[in-house]
């Protein structure tokens, strides 16, 4: 459904460290970086046909956060899940929400884990169990 998702950032050196970090958990490679046409910097990730981007807002305003957004990263397991977590908060994110865990709702069981990265972007790790799918 998706072709990509890119978040602003005020500090782009900041965000790489923190998501080259973060995403390497996932086995993304470290980021492309390119410049936008008005000079702006971006960071792209690329990992099993999805894309992540960071960028310099282009319209040269604050970086801000969605009231209500969450960017939500696939994990293999609880393990890789909780290793997102612990690296994003050892990389300058912060731990939100219940500590990383399995919640049980009406769609099964999944494993969570909720950070905000360094620009206040929500972030989570699901791991969604074999008998969740």
């Amino acid at each position: 459904m998706f072709s990509h998702v890119m978040v602003g950032t005020s500090d782009i050196e900041r965000a790489k460290k923190f998501y080259d970090a973060v995403l390497g958990v996932l086995g993304a490679g470290e980021a492309f970086r390119n410049e936008a046409g008005t000079g702006h910097a971006r960071l792209f990730y690329r990992h099993a046909g999805s894309s992540f981007g960071v960028s310099e807002p282009i319209n040269n305003e604050p970086a801000t956060f969605a009231n209500g957004g969450t960017i939500g990263f696939k994990c293999d397991s609880p393990e890789q899940a909780k290793a997102f977590h612990d690296v994003a908060v050892a990389n300058g994110g912060t731990s939100i929400e219940a500590p990383p865990g399995l919640r049980e709702g009406k769609m099964g069981a999944l494993y969570l884990a909720y950070v905000r990265d360094p620009d206040g972007n929500k972030l989570c790790a699901l791991y969604r169990p074999p008998a969740a799918k």
